[in-house]
């Protein structure tokens, strides 16, 4: 029973992603921004000011696609490029004002939805749910030869 619960589990992952991807995407009408581009976004204003090779290993994709993600905020206005002491070739990457506005707003949405859905969940199922899919995936990321 419990190959089948967590075989379950894994194979949820798709359509849980699908679903919010869906809520963000509707929660960005009118921003200008696709979800790449907040994907991008969210990232700097965690972390700060990255390169693409460091935004690339945050999102866990490849940096030839982060790049993409990049031009496309950065034609928007949303981030600019600095010079990079570190690296010529790897400017780093930073959050305009008009960027920093968006994003804020945007997570600041985003939580309220996420209070409300966890509205009937306690707090002790919330974080064994992520312990479980904190481990099941770290254990198929070593299976699969990745690294953290």
């Amino acid at each position: 029973m419990k190959a089948e619960h967590l075989h379950r589990l894994i194979w949820m992952s798709r359509p849980l992603m699908q679903a919010a991807e869906a809520c963000v995407e509707a929660g960005l009408i009118g921003t200008n921004l696709s979800v790449r581009m907040r994907a991008v976004l969210e990232i700097l204003d965690k972390y700060g000011d990255q390169t693409v090779p460091e935004l690339a290993a945050r999102l866990e994709i490849k940096r030839q696609y982060v790049q993409i993600m990049c031009n496309e905020t950065l034609a928007s206005g949303f981030i600019e490029q600095r010079s990079n002491p570190r690296h010529k070739r790897s400017p780093i990457l930073a959050l305009t004002d008009r960027g920093s506005a968006v994003i804020e707003e945007i997570i600041s949405k985003e939580m309220k939805l996420v209070e409300e859905l966890g509205e009937n969940l306690s707090n002790e199922d919330v974080a064994t749910a992520l312990a479980v899919v904190s481990a099941v995936t770290d254990s198929l990321k070593k299976r699969a030869g990745e690294s953290e």
